[in-house]
């Protein structure tokens, strides 16, 4: 058994308003029952915490890094402040508890429910045990649904603020929402366009002549860094400016519950029907009037176009610039082409109308495809197979040594106790058999190793060799050969490209 012993601590947005239980709580209770304990001396401790985390559901980061070192054989023992720091699905907890923590005979240890599974013998707890967990369930399900029924009634009453405000707004001194000076005539002046008709191209081109900052670069200029800038340069997107102009919030009407989660624990949401939704009217002072909102979205529609079939191409998703690493929009009727579209108000962007044929693309990726493709089909056969069976024999071969050896030790035990060896010839006898032992089931440990790699090796190569035939016997750039081998294709000015392979064995060399 492993030496060391993990000290779990977890800490949900409830726990948090009872002081008891506080990560630093839960570590000073775990340390000082370590401390007052002889049997730990000397056993290394490790911490592992999930703050913030429900006990409903195990999709933890810190509590699937213990299991997943408790697989590994490196800790011995887990000690947790309760029952419902370890988790609150009665299920799930019992499977650990039956199941898997005696299988790698790991300890647990729960303070407060005065619980060790080393004072056992094998059981695990009773229906002691399973009341606690059962009530603790109970009580997450009930008290969920108390604080869902406090917080919906927040929302029918209008006393519920959004930590976040959305662009446009600012939190007052007061705590509520009010029009942010900076931002709020931005928002103006994007319900003012949309109201004309203008296209969603003509008022990104505007925002970028007028320099006006993204929502995320404005918010990360004010030490908001909520969002990835780094892609954006200056650049408004579609879907950023159409988000804002389908937004109700800014007539001073707040919307909320238009999203609810699938189950309790359950980090799945589903959008709600609209007649679900909780709209507080004049909430919060108007950016704009419900009318210009109503005469935007009449707009909107009028030049939104029909639904059509989504087209499907063997590159679609897998073109990116190799300048500002946006994907490139497949554009045209019958001669199709590659263009980034992301730079195309920025004249002095290096990616400023960078574009390829669809056709001259493809034919060069399956050109280079091709001519990987010949080289894997021209290499030599490794042989695997032959290189298998050697090692397996060799395996068999020590595992049968072991068992004689094994054998070897139980007759020298019976020849002791039936006195015909003294204790001194025995632990003798047994010390040079054990080394032997020991030495066995190293060397036998080293060859399943080299198996395990060898047949990795051989799927590999399997997989590798199928997938060149399929490209020389197509002739031709398929969906599923793209899915199979390219990750991403960028390209740069020039017509440059560079792939990045799903599978790096199916590359080998340069093109």
């Amino acid at each position: 058994m492993s030496s060391s012993i993990g000290l779990y601590i977890r800490l949900s947005s409830e726990d948090s308003k009872v002081g008891s239980m506080s990560i630093e709580n839960q570590k000073r209770a775990l340390h000082q029952y370590v401390d007052a304990r002889d049997w730990a001396a000397g056993m290394e401790v490790l911490e592992f915490v999930d703050n913030g985390y429900s006990g409903t559901s195990f999709e933890r980061p810190a509590v699937q890094e213990l299991l997943g070192m408790v697989q590994e054989g490196k800790i011995g023992c887990i000690i947790v402040k309760d029952f419902t720091r370890f988790g609150r699905n009665s299920i799930e907890v019992g499977y650990f508890m039956e199941m898997v923590f005696p299988l790698y005979g790991v300890r647990f240890i729960s303070i407060n429910d005065e619980f060790d599974s080393a004072q056992l013998h094998g059981d695990t707890g009773g229906i002691n045990v399973a009341f606690k967990y059962l009530i603790s369930e109970f009580y997450s399900r009930d008290l969920s649904v108390k604080y869902k029924s406090a917080k919906y009634a927040k929302f029918r009453r209008g006393e519920y603020q959004s930590r976040i405000c959305p662009y446009g707004y600012q939190k007052g001194a007061d705590g509520r929402m009010e029009p942010d000076p900076e931002t709020a005539e931005t928002v103006r002046f994007l319900f003012s366009m949309a109201a004309t008709g203008r296209s969603t191209t003509d008022i990104i081109k505007v925002l970028f002549d007028r320099r006006v900052p993204t929502p995320g670069e404005y918010k990360a200029s004010r030490g908001q860094c909520y969002h990835d800038i780094s892609r954006t340069h200056g650049i408004w997107q579609r879907s950023a400016i159409l988000n804002i102009l389908h937004d109700e919030r800014y007539t001073g009407t707040y919307i909320i519950g238009k999203r609810q989660r699938v189950e309790i624990g359950s980090n799945h949401v589903r959008m709600k029907d609209e007649r679900e939704w909780i709209k507080i009217p004049d909430h919060h002072p108007a950016i704009i009037s419900k009318e210009l909102f109503s005469q935007v979205q009449a707009a909107i529609r009028h030049v939104k176009s029909e639904k059509k079939k989504v087209a499907q191409y063997p590159l679609k998703g897998k073109v990116f610039c190799g300048c500002c690493f946006h994907g490139l929009q497949r554009i045209g009727k019958k001669g199709y082409r590659f263009a980034c579209t992301h730079s195309q108000v920025n004249e002095s962007a290096p990616c400023h109308g960078l574009a390829i044929s669809e056709q001259d693309l493809e034919n060069l990726l399956l050109k280079i495809l091709s001519k990987q493709a010949q080289a894997i089909l021209n290499l030599p056969d490794l042989s695997h197979t032959r290189r298998l069976d050697v090692e397996i024999a060799k395996q068999t071969e020590y595992g049968g040594q072991i068992e004689e050896y094994l054998d070897q030790k139980r007759l020298l035990y019976e020849r002791f106790l039936l006195k015909q060896i003294s204790l001194e010839d025995y632990t003798s006898q047994k010390a040079t058999v054990d080394r032997e032992l020991e030495r066995l089931r190293e060397l036998h440990t080293a060859l399943k190793v080299r198996t395990s790699q060898i047949q990795i090796d051989a799927k590999t190569q399997s997989a590798r060799t199928k997938l060149a035939q399929e490209v020389v016997e197509t002739g031709k750039l398929t969906a599923e050969l793209v899915d199979s081998l390219i990750d991403k294709v960028y390209i740069y000015p020039g017509n440059r490209v560079e792939i990045l392979w799903n599978m790096q064995d199916f590359c080998l060399g340069e093109f």
